[in-house]
């Protein structure tokens, strides 16, 4: 490579990394905790579990969960209802004041089994809930969103510009070569290029799918759009079907089962939420295996009638949205992968740090080739502590 397009790279890699590093750095803070979500709400006491019973209890009809949620918050309406993967025994109830999406939501956790109420966690405090909006959308809603996509991708920029410039300034160098003994700024960029290269994938992976969550709100309302318009045009001109005229939601949920056999429940739209239509409650199905467990099916189930109008197949950009949630927060092989994944956040936290520091440092020096990839793992979303599984991210807050 000749010493213009050295430059250019050189030039690129620089401003990609400056503008981004910052918010990653930010990003990999807030992540840390966030990939220990469920341990840390068992510390802190937020985390909701079921009480233990024989596995063949029976279980109390949906119809009489939602009653007693409902007598809980008789000024809110239900929007959504789901159940934790690694807990049947447990069911989430989200209300809020009107169907329409919106921030104002209360939590009511009740026990599958016998219809109690075990808590009513709240979800919008707390050190886990700072850290989960940090990391989210920066408490700027879309637009937090959006911004954070953006900075992902001049992530993907900077570890692009930083691999072509690898090769050129190993050149004369073995790999992994750490100059001890020379001063501390040369060092330090040996430090930074080593980790950089070592935890490329990683950083590449982290960043791309942290960016694609971010597009979640605006692939879910292309889906609608795209996908359910067509499959609510018998309905165009009906109203919106009214709570006291709805059909048994467990009635309904029985022949969504029946539906896909082979599946489980994740969650339940309501008819006029952000999942659903006027007229539908749409229940969401997952697979029984730890990858068809991130994938959803959704049934759209009639809410006057109970019956099943449709069972359409996920469109690939969705499918890639459900993919891509799990593999950036680490959440596929239990307690081995989150600790490699912490392991990896913190090797980028010193590769931040030490690109902003030779930055800083960067004084008279003889200009050398930048460094490859100071960059963050993205946008966690999911949620932290007893935090729901938002429902913008194709999961919903309960």
């Amino acid at each position: 490579m000749n010493s213009r397009k050295i430059k250019t790279w050189a030039w690129v890699h620089k401003w990609s990394s400056l503008v981004c590093t910052v918010f990653m750095l930010l990003l990999c803070i807030t992540g840390l905790p966030l990939i220990f979500h469920h341990e840390i709400g068992h510390l802190l006491g937020t985390e909701v579990e079921s009480p233990k019973m024989p596995a063949n209890t029976p279980r109390v009809s949906l119809d009489r969960v939602l009653e007693t949620a409902r007598a809980k918050h008789p000024d809110r309406v239900v929007q959504f209802v789901s159940q934790p993967e690694d807990d049947d025994g447990l069911w989430f109830v989200t209300l809020t004041p009107t169907p329409a999406p919106t921030d104002d939501f209360k939590s009511v956790a009740v026990d599958a089994r016998t219809g109690a109420v075990l808590a009513q966690p709240k979800l919008d405090e707390g050190f886990m809930y700072v850290m989960f909006k940090l990391h989210v959308d920066l408490f700027a809603g879309l637009a937090g969103k959006l911004f954070l996509g953006f900075m992902g991708l001049l992530l993907l920029v900077a570890i692009v510009s930083g691999v072509v410039l690898y090769a050129p300034f190993m050149r004369k160098l073995d790999f992994g070569t750490v100059r001890r003994e020379k001063r501390p700024r040369l060092k330090w960029l040996d430090l930074h290029n080593l980790l950089g290269i070592v935890t490329l994938v990683w950083l590449f992976v982290v960043g791309s799918t942290g960016m694609i969550n971010t597009w979640a709100d605006l692939v879910i309302k292309y889906w609608q759009y795209d996908q359910l318009s067509a499959l609510l045009a018998p309905y165009k001109n009906e109203p919106t079907v009214p709570v006291a005229q709805r059909a048994s939601v467990q009635r309904s949920m029985e022949v969504a089962l029946q539906q896909t056999p082979d599946m489980k429940l994740s969650f339940v739209a309501f008819p006029g939420t952000a999942f659903s239509s006027p007229h539908h409650t749409t229940f969401f199905m997952r697979g029984n295996e730890p990858f068809t467990s991130k994938l959803l099916q959704p049934v759209l189930v009639d809410a006057k009638t109970a019956q099943v109008t449709a069972a359409p197949k996920m469109p690939w950009y969705l499918t890639a949205l459900l993919v891509s949630q799990p593999l950036h927060f680490g959440d596929y092989a239990g307690m081995p992968m989150q600790i490699i994944w912490a392991l990896l956040d913190i090797a980028t936290i010193i590769v931040l740090g030490s690109g902003l520091y030779l930055w800083l440092k960067r004084g008279n020096t003889v200009p050398v080739p930048a460094a490859p990839v100071p960059a963050g793992p993205g946008h966690r979303p999911q949620h932290g502590g007893q935090q729901p599984e938002p429902a913008p991210a194709m999961k919903v807050q309960a």
